[in-house]
């Protein structure tokens, strides 16, 4: 049997969706290189900035930034990227960033846009934790992440108590919307 360590998978620093202008839509930290909120805010500003003038609009575009590998793509008014080391493969985090969009494209039934990404937060934040947990890459294969945040998000069988937050929030939202109701 093969000893498969962490550090031979492929994994990612962080993933980031923001806005037109460069402001947090979802974000997720895998990596310990940016320490604090202003390390993070200032490393989402700047990788923003230097792929602003691309057009990443029809497949993913990749650079080298800051000794990082930078995979981006915009889709309307959102930026999707993924950071990771410098020695890891620009095809698998391609394949990466394109489950992410392609997934969120479909959980949000192809309105992706920041308004539409907003009232569906919790839908993407689950799309994030499929994709990706701790760094290490578990899914890129949009119809399968897909399925399993949809899943999640109608499956009300789950104990309150072992739910995540978003699906804690969903049905104390659900239970006051029928309390209202009666």
């Amino acid at each position: 049997m093969a000893d498969f360590s962490k550090e031979s998978c492929p994994s990612v620093k962080n993933i980031l969706l923001l806005d037109s202008e460069g402001k947090r839509v979802a974000v997720k930290y895998f990596a310990d290189d940016w320490t604090t909120n202003a390390s993070k805010l200032a490393y989402e500003k700047s990788v923003f900035t230097k792929t602003l003038k691309t057009n990443a609009r029809a497949e993913a575009e990749i650079t080298l930034f800051d000794g990082y590998i930078v995979v981006y793509k915009f889709v309307h008014d959102l930026h999707f990227f993924i950071t990771a080391g410098d020695d890891e493969n620009e095809l698998i985090l391609a394949s990466v960033l394109n489950g992410f969009s392609d997934s969120v494209g479909l959980l949000l039934r192809g309105d992706v846009e920041k308004r539409t990404a907003l009232e569906n937060l919790d839908l993407i934040l689950l799309c994030i934790d499929e994709i990706i947990d701790g760094g290490i890459i578990l899914e890129t294969d949009a119809n399968t992440i897909a399925g399993k945040v949809a899943t999640n998000a109608v499956d009300g069988s789950v104990p309150f108590s072992e739910q995540t937050i978003s699906q804690a929030l969903a049905t104390a939202r659900e239970h006051l919307a029928r309390s209202l109701l009666k």
